[in-house]
């Protein structure tokens, strides 16, 4: 079986997600490629980076000026679409499908025209709004009816960002109809949690079959490991409470830690890892910033001498670094926001509802010595 994954980045999270089913896929004997518009470069002819420069910047202009992400791109796409012929592919597996990359239309009219099965899954709600990856942190509901049509949408400055006021509307209706051109009994939606899975249900997709399948994370890097951390940075006999995000945005919760630095005593220390050198410079005193860290091993390192994990982030499908800290052995405190109450397992994790919650928790954490 010819099995071909495509998705806007062949690192990072999701990139990670498609690079795992990638050895399940080749595990059970298949023929797999990837394919996929950002970040590393590519490996060889199965493992393919097919956007440029050029067309990543046009088509980032393009959708700041005109809006319309996912409908640019049109050159790349029909080089993408030629490997595709040329593979004959039985399955098409998708992921990220906006990310300035790949044109949605172009590609799912070569999808509704070929006997291949189709395989989407959604890392965020894109695939069922006019515009927005996210929508919970700012509340807004018209997805379940038509976006932009009673109101217009409150989330243009975010990614992906637009100036255009208009074309919300119009990507809600043209993406329903794309999207909606593959049978029912071809495609097959997957996502990360029973709560994504749920909001699928409620949107313009809700023909098609939906499968929970939870991201799993490597743990045999993901495990207690013996750090030096805390002697690097000065950090013995403190309370160590830390974050982690790949990229830290307002959704992602900074802001809380910055409050979060008021609230507890001088025993505690507050340690943030993946911050710009920008982010780093604007922390208040007593908070310890690094950047991304050099490999999975280090930061498992980092995660084990923590003794609390704190997570708030305000929208999230299902948040790896919730598993990757209680693999570790460390305790999670996150929001009861998407999916995360699905990601809490360890005893001592709490799922919380508000910053204050939060506070409490984590002194009462301090309080009985936890972990150890």
């Amino acid at each position: 079986m010819r099995v071909v994954q495509i998705n806007s980045f062949g690192n990072l999270s999701t990139g990670s997600v498609m690079r795992s089913e990638d050895g399940r896929y080749r595990d059970e004997g298949c023929e797999t490629w990837m394919f996929w518009g950002r970040g590393v470069p590519g490996r060889d002819e199965r493992a393919v980076n097919f956007n440029n420069k050029a067309n990543l910047c046009a088509d980032i202009l393009s959708t700041r000026l005109f809006g319309r992400p996912g409908f640019h791109s049109k050159a790349v796409t029909r080089k993408l679409l030629a490997r595709l012929d040329e593979i004959d592919p039985d399955v098409v597996h998708l992921h990220n499908i906006h990310g300035y990359y790949v044109n949605i239309e172009m590609l799912f009219e070569w999808l509704a025209s070929h006997r291949c099965q189709v395989k989407w899954t959604l890392h965020d709600c894109w695939a069922f709004t006019g515009h927005c990856a996210h929508f919970t942190y700012v509340k807004c509901a018209q997805w379940m009816s038509h976006c932009a049509y009673e109101e217009p949408c409150c989330q243009l400055s975010t990614y992906p960002k637009t100036f255009s006021k208009r074309s919300c509307a119009t990507s809600f209706e043209d993406k329903k109809r794309i999207f909606n051109q593959v049978p029912a009994e071809r495609m097959t939606l997957i996502t990360p949690s029973q709560w994504l899975a749920d909001l699928v249900k409620q949107s313009f997709l809700s023909k098609y079959p939906v499968e929970v399948r939870h991201n799993e994370i490597d743990r045999t890097v993901f495990k207690p490991t013996r750090s030096a951390f805390r002697e690097e940075q000065g950090l013995e006999g403190r309370f160590v409470v830390l974050g982690v995000a790949s990229t830290w945005t307002e959704r992602k919760g900074l802001e809380d830690f910055v409050r979060l630095s008021r609230e507890l005593d001088g025993e505690c220390a507050i340690v943030l890892v993946g911050l710009s050198k920008r982010q780093i410079r604007g922390l208040p005193q007593g908070v310890l910033g690094l950047g991304r860290t050099g490999s999975p091993r280090e930061l498992a390192g980092i995660y084990t001498t923590a003794d609390v994990f704190f997570n708030p982030t305000r929208e999230d499908n299902y948040p790896t670094v919730n598993l990757e800290a209680e693999a570790c052995g460390t305790p999670v405190v996150t929001y009861d926001t998407g999916g995360c109450r699905e990601t809490v397992r360890l005893l001592g994790s709490r799922v919380i509802s508000s910053f204050s919650e939060a506070v409490d928790a984590i002194a009462e954490m301090k309080g009985r010595g936890l972990p150890c």
